[in-house]
């Protein structure tokens, strides 16, 4: 296995669980140093069209004391191109559940040319902040 510098990978991060920390720790065991970009509440409300539960700052807090994470960031672009600048990475994280999409599919040619690798992550089956935040609205109401 390739052992890159630096390393990052983003996400919201929001209701922190297993699946965020198999993702980090996987990841540091890639790379010297990992960056985290923590999605800005502006930004997921760009994309997603929601807020999210956990504050940015908060999110980012969190995410900055897991041990695997050296640096933990509040980002507002999904643009890695932007964040190669602003970071310096020669490898990218991302869940294996992302493989094919095809704005990843893009990023993985464009950072290519840039000399930084896309690397996907096996993805923890079966656990995401959506699912979790819908299993607590349906217990909450009954």
């Amino acid at each position: 296995m390739k052992k890159y510098k630096v390393g990052y990978t983003q996400g919201v991060f929001d209701m922190f669980h297993v699946g965020h920390l198999n993702l980090l720790n996987n990841a540091k065991a890639q790379c010297e140093i990992l960056i985290v970009g923590v999605n800005s509440d502006e930004l997921v409300k760009q994309y997603k069209s929601k807020t999210p539960v956990i504050p940015q700052e908060q999110r980012r807090l969190i995410v900055e004391n897991i041990k695997a994470v050296d640096k933990a960031v509040i980002v507002e672009t999904l643009d890695k191109t932007v964040q190669l600048q602003n970071f310096g990475f020669d490898a990218v994280f991302i869940g294996s559940d992302w493989k094919g999409n095809d704005r990843w599919e893009k990023t993985k040619e464009e950072l290519s040319l840039l000399g930084v690798d896309v690397i996907f992550l096996p993805y923890t089956d079966g656990i995401c902040s959506t699912e979790l935040a819908e299993k607590e609205h349906k217990r909450v109401d009954e």
